[in-house]
């Protein structure tokens, strides 16, 4: 189900399991991501169609499938002008890069051939950065917030934030309990910093539309500091330092994380491992090869010892 939601004259959202924007301007018309597949993007068409507005634009956000997946539909579809950040624009036109990097440069299984791993591959006619652009009729501001991802952008049209994956909405992060980033500092500094923005409101990728947002945000930054606060205490518990392996494996327990997929546990690792180096990053932790195994340490435990 997608509802389709006015938030001012020009600026709408689909609002489903993963928000879809829109930005109408006469005879132009903007979709911001497109849906995790054909069966989403055919919703979103069809909606369109029985209000004559028009489909001439596409910008994606970043390059997880749950955002593009529905886009080589559109493209079949439309003769479509479609935008996306740089980098992220690499693994839309080659889909197969994710369970690629995912599995750790290894061919990756059959299994890791999915739909919410691997997209359809797309055409990119634009590829941009943080900046303010004018495409089409479409005057826009992007912010590079990465974090969750690589090179996300978020776009802001007509004073509303889309803000892709930046931050989620607290019923979302509560269900995912581990929500998925590659680096949780710079996820940590992407909050900071959309707090900053200003707009009349904002769409995250997956929750809802809000005017005042930052409490959500800071609910965001409250939920990640939990889980880092976590990881420090479980490592100044085991003063002879945890494997990579072992780490993952008894953050998921504690968080009740239980997946016999190995592409949804391919994610969690991911995730993990972003907590890890962020504490590295800021001094708390220390890591080294021993005995093959790539190990973590305390180092306030060290320093104690």
């Amino acid at each position: 189900m997608l509802d389709f939601i006015e938030l001012n004259t020009t600026c709408f959202y689909f609002k489903g399991a993963v928000n879809i924007g829109y930005i109408h301007h006469e005879r132009q018309g903007m979709l911001i991501d497109a849906g995790i597949d054909k069966s989403t993007m055919k919703k979103v068409i069809k909606r369109l169609k029985q209000q004559a507005l028009p489909i001439t634009h596409l910008f994606i956000t970043h390059a997880h499938s749950d955002h593009f997946g529905g886009a080589h539909y559109l493209q079949e579809q439309y003769d479509i002008h479609t935008i996306a950040p740089e980098l992220e624009e690499a693994i839309m036109r080659y889909p197969q890069l994710e369970p690629l990097y995912l599995f750790g440069g290894n061919v990756p299984l059959p299994s890791l051939h999915n739909k919410f791993l691997e997209g359809n591959p797309i055409k990119i006619d634009q590829v941009i950065s943080e900046g303010v652009y004018e495409i089409g009729s479409f005057g826009m501001e992007t912010y590079y917030l990465p974090g969750h991802s690589y090179h996300q952008l978020a776009i802001k049209v007509d004073g509303i934030l889309y803000a892709a994956d930046v931050y989620f909405g607290l019923e979302q992060l509560a269900k995912h309990k581990i929500p998925f980033l590659t680096d949780a500092q710079l996820t940590l500094e992407s909050l900071e910093s959309i707090k900053l923005i200003k707009c009349d409101g904002a769409v995250p990728g997956h929750g809802e539309f809000e005017e005042n947002f930052w409490k959500t945000v800071d609910g965001n930054i409250a939920y990640h500091h939990q889980l880092l606060t976590w990881v420090k205490k479980y490592m100044d518990s085991h003063h002879g330092g945890v494997t990579h392996e072992m780490i993952v494996a008894d953050m998921c327990s504690a968080y009740e994380v239980n997946t016999s997929k190995l592409s949804q546990w391919l994610l969690f690792r991911t995730t993990v491992t972003g907590y890890l180096l962020a504490l590295v990053k800021q001094n708390v932790l220390d890591h080294a090869i021993l005995e093959n195994k790539w190990t973590f340490f305390s180092k306030r435990r060290r320093s104690l010892e």
